[in-house]
């Protein structure tokens, strides 16, 4: 049997005090709507329908980037959640199988709960949830193991409020039992909306079976709000340090590593204290990332070392054994198995062959103020302390650049590049100068009426 999915991404959440879509805020580098999607993703399902309203076209976009086969259809005006899904049930004319009903701002269902909920035998099934504080959530009414119907809060009865067992909006149902139960839909309630909730009621009065999933609390969280959405950032940090931990990953201060949504750490690899994963990371086994490093869109090596105070921007390639050490800044950048970059230094669009030592302060000057060049240095070369690489420039394989150097041409293989001003020594010029240095600063004190008194330093010909 065919599955597909409606995933309702229409609210402005007003809650949120935000210009942008409540779904489009992220948790872990991603927009809630793309962990929703993620979710859904596990069920493989045939069609993926979402119901963008606020926002649509930025809604929309996200939704694409993450799956392009999404379609979008357009609730023009919020009416409620019955009203949402009658907006997506023409994208599925013709389908037949299980559809299944997800929102954009509960995005950590575990793939367990939804394969749970797709698997209920009744013809509805909703998934349900025990709170620890039940508040102002739907109330799922239930007779034994069959569910009766679903109230709204503003709707029940203090009987009703008193129920524990609540709605988190989710379901499953036959497609064409879904069409026809929301066809039938009325806003005869408190907020004048059409409930999704009320076809439980409607499927029970034709003699159809409802019934119920149920799944912790934390899978069902809703963000409706900024401090909900921290509350989100904070359980999905939680549950993908514990996943890592698992997984054989040394984690060595937990609460101060962040993680992105798809942040993949091989194991024995060892994360220490205040570690930032960005989106698209991927980590080799047997790597270790020091404290206080941010990495974004890269790949490290097995057995690489970055960081302490390391950066490593999208594009970044770091082969076995490849090490960055302490404020060393790569972007878009190709490191062979076993380079050394350790100190004080810049390597963006450049490819750095195996074996090769890049001595600290050393920078690839990239960017010519409208373009983008590229810097290649073959395998086990020398770049000497604070040279400056003029891109575009190649060094060749065993070459070497001396300290200081600014290169501007090709260095060949098994060459030294020397290009720097020659040295210069001036006898006695340093004590003649703090001399007159230190005159003017006392001068300057002296002054009683806050004159300034102070000039250039001046040397005379003879002097220099």
């Amino acid at each position: 049997m065919g599955i597909a999915l409606i995933l309702l991404a229409a609210g402005q959440g007003t809650r949120m005090n935000s210009d942008l879509p409540k779904v489009l805020h992220r948790v872990a580098g991603a927009p809630l709507i793309v962990h929703a999607l993620a979710a859904g993703a596990s069920l493989a399902p045939e069609r993926r329908i979402v119901v963008a309203g606020t926002g649509a076209a930025e809604v929309a976009a996200a939704a694409r980037a993450f799956d392009e086969g999404v379609e979008v259809v357009i609730q023009d005006r919020q009416l409620g959640t019955g009203h949402a899904v009658a907006q997506a049930l023409p994208a599925l004319a013709g389908f037949r199988g299980r559809v299944v009903v997800l929102y954009g701002d509960t995005p950590f269902i575990r793939p367990e709960t939804l394969a749970a909920l797709v698997a209920h035998k009744a013809d509805v099934t909703v998934l349900g949830f025990r709170p620890r504080d039940p508040g102002r959530y739907g109330r799922l009414v239930t007779r034994g193991a069959a569910l009766e119907r679903i109230v709204e809060w503003k709707d029940a009865t203090e009987e009703e409020r008193a129920i524990d067992l609540c709605n988190s909006g989710v379901l499953a149902c036959d497609a064409d039992l879904l069409a026809d139960l929301v066809s039938g839909l009325t806003n005869d309630n408190a907020a004048l909306e059409y409930y999704l909730t009320d076809i439980v009621a409607a499927a029970r009065a034709r003699g159809l079976a409802a019934g119920v999933v149920t799944c912790p609390e934390d899978e069902t969280l809703g963000v409706n709000s900024r401090a909900e959405l921290a509350r989100a950032e904070a359980a999905f940090q939680a549950r993908a340090r514990a996943a890592l931990l698992d997984d054989g990953v040394t984690l060595v201060a937990p609460e101060t590593v962040f993680l992105a949504f798809d942040t993949v750490i091989g194991r024995d690899s060892t994360i220490g204290p205040h570690v930032v994963f960005g989106p698209g990371v991927t980590v080799e086994s047997g790597a270790e990332i020091l404290a206080f490093s941010h990495l974004e869109g890269c790949h490290v090596g097995a057995g690489a070392r970055v960081g302490p105070f390391a950066r490593l921007r999208p594009g970044t390639e770091l082969g076995e054994g490849a090490h960055v050490g302490n404020f060393v800044e790569v972007k878009n950048a190709v490191l062979g198995d076993g380079v050394k970059a350790n100190h004080l230094t810049y390597l963006g669009d450049a490819e750095v062959g195996a074996g090769t030592n890049i001595g600290a302060g050393t920078i690839t000057c990239n960017y010519d103020g409208v373009m983008k060049h590229r810097t290649v240095i073959g395998r086990a070369a020398f770049i000497g302390s604070d040279t400056m690489l003029v891109a575009p420039v190649r060094i060749g394989d065993r070459a070497m650049t001396a300290s200081g150097a600014v290169i501007t041409g090709d260095v060949p293989d098994g060459a030294l590049a020397i290009a720097r001003a020659a040295q210069v020594n001036r006898p006695g010029l340093a004590v003649r100068l703090m001399d007159r240095l230190r005159e003017q600063k006392a001068r300057r004190v002296k002054d009683a009426a806050g004159q300034d008194t102070a000039g250039q330093v001046g040397l005379r010909k003879d002097e220099a």
